[in-house]
């Protein structure tokens, strides 16, 4: 069976889920919100780690143009387990296929943490505080094309 590339299968997806809205141009940016839930207590330890660790990161693509902006929020209250997240990451990408392009980290990650085995002792301690991990991809409705 051939295999569908990706800008197909995302078209179909953005379609369906936007009824008639068209998906999203290639040159167009493309935003995506990250969703937290991290091991009740240890969500301190776990931000502490994301900011030191893969927020850089993060920050290096931002600096080379693959990222456009980011923002974070966190609740003032919590809500029941299976609806509790703790951090809301989004990012606008420069465009779908950036977002989407396999881009290898770890070069960056190299470059910016030459202690490698730290580097790795700590983000495998970050996933194992991490009880949930949600990639949402948030396209804009035109608003124009809503009737009553």
């Amino acid at each position: 069976m051939p295999r569908l590339p990706w800008r197909a299968i995302l078209a179909v997806l953005f379609g369906a889920a936007l009824g008639a809205q068209p998906a999203p141009r290639a040159s167009e940016p493309f935003v995506v919100e990250y969703s937290y839930r991290i091991k009740w207590g240890f969500q301190s330890e776990w931000m502490a780690l994301y900011q030191k660790n893969h927020y850089p990161i993060l920050r290096k693509q931002q600096e080379m143009g693959r990222i456009l902006s980011m923002s974070a929020v966190t609740p003032v209250n919590h809500a029941g387990e299976a609806d509790r997240w703790d951090l809301r990451f989004t990012i606008v990408w420069k465009d779908a296929a950036t977002a989407h392009d396999g881009f290898d980290s770890s070069v960056l990650a190299k470059q910016l943490y030459p202690d490698q085995a730290t580097f790795q002792k700590e983000e495998q301690r970050r996933f194992e505080l991490l009880l949930a991990h949600i990639d949402v991809p948030v396209p804009p409705l035109d608003l124009k094309r809503w009737t009553p």
